[in-house]
């Protein structure tokens, strides 16, 4: 008796079961549970995998006793490796991504498309600049790092102007717990409960600000102009200016619908693409909940291409 014709939207018909968009830690987790339920994944990320858990020097927060983010970065990507049903495209970028009624459809940038039944998307956010900021005046052409960047030698007897309150402020701080620094701490009332892991260390002076105008000084140093809701003003000096104002999604071109705020809400994509990880909301950029969406999203692809519902 003859076989019968792979139906339509069938992974005979196609590159893979799952293409996996982003390899942080939502992407991997997903091409990691979609290996354990038996199915075939392909993962397009254009750097390292798990490349921005490398530069986190500590962790608090994660499962498995890691305690510095290249520690977790190494052994997800050693495991991942070692998934046999998982293709890894790094260097590679998308450039489309087009959704169909049994398919989807990826364009990298080497022009190569590729189509799976279904995809998820988990390329995360990068980081913010100055001029994306309106409660931020900066000279045009002012460089500054990222907290990150800055190491004990960096912070050690000098007061840092910081810009924003976004979380790597709480993780420096527990990279460096002797460094006897001074950190200010700018950001707007909306972001407030940014800094509530940070409100308790002595080395932090918050300073809540309606708009900040930022004027380097000679020998390295900064000043900066800062305007309060009430409508006062001060100017704080400091030895060095760094940045954490955030970030905002990087979503692939093509069919994902968008937020106003850029972000990728996933109750409001196309059946055939789930969202994983930061790129989803500005409020759950953790690592933990970046793992499980992942692997959420891959078995969300793995019930529905097998037309069940997932609390079946």
């Amino acid at each position: 008796m003859p076989d019968s014709p792979p139906r339509a939207g069938s992974p005979a018909l196609h590159d893979t079961d799952l293409i996996v968009v982003g390899g942080g830690p939502a992407g991997c987790a997903a091409a990691r549970m979609a290996a354990g339920v038996g199915m075939r994944s392909i993962l397009i990320e254009p750097d390292a995998l798990c490349r921005n858990l490398y530069r986190i020097p500590a962790l608090d927060n994660v499962l498995g006793g890691h305690t510095n983010g290249p520690a977790l970065a190494d052994a997800v990507t050693t495991e991942l490796r070692s998934t046999e049903l998982c293709r890894p495209e790094l260097g590679r970028r998308v450039i489309d991504l087009r959704t169909a009624d049994d398919h989807v459809t990826v364009t990298l940038d080497t022009g190569t498309r590729l189509t799976a039944p279904y995809a998820v998307v988990a390329t995360g956010v990068g980081p913010l600049r100055p001029r994306d900021i309106g409660w931020i005046t900066a000279p045009s052409g002012l460089t500054l790092s990222p907290l990150w960047q800055a190491d004990a030698d960096d912070a050690e007897d000098h007061t840092l102007l910081v810009l924003g309150g976004d979380r790597p402020i709480g993780t420096f701080l527990r990279a460096h717990p002797t460094t006897d620094t001074r950190l200010l701490v700018t950001y707007p009332e909306a972001d407030a409960y940014k800094v509530e892991e940070i409100r308790d260390d002595p080395r932090v002076t918050l300073l809540p600000v309606e708009h900040l105008t930022l004027i380097p000084s000679d020998g390295g140093a900064v000043a900066a102009d800062t305007v309060s809701q009430d409508g006062t003003r001060h100017t704080v000096t400091a030895d060095a200016a760094y940045l954490s104002i955030g970030s905002a999604p990087t979503a692939p071109p093509g069919d994902l619908v968008r937020g106003t705020d850029g972000y990728c809400p996933p109750a409001a994509q196309h059946p055939r693409v789930i969202v994983a990880g930061d790129l989803r909301s500005a409020r759950y950029q953790r690592i933990m909940t970046a793992f499980g969406s992942g692997g959420e999203a891959a078995l969300h692809a793995y019930y529905a291409a097998r037309d069940l519902s997932i609390g079946t």
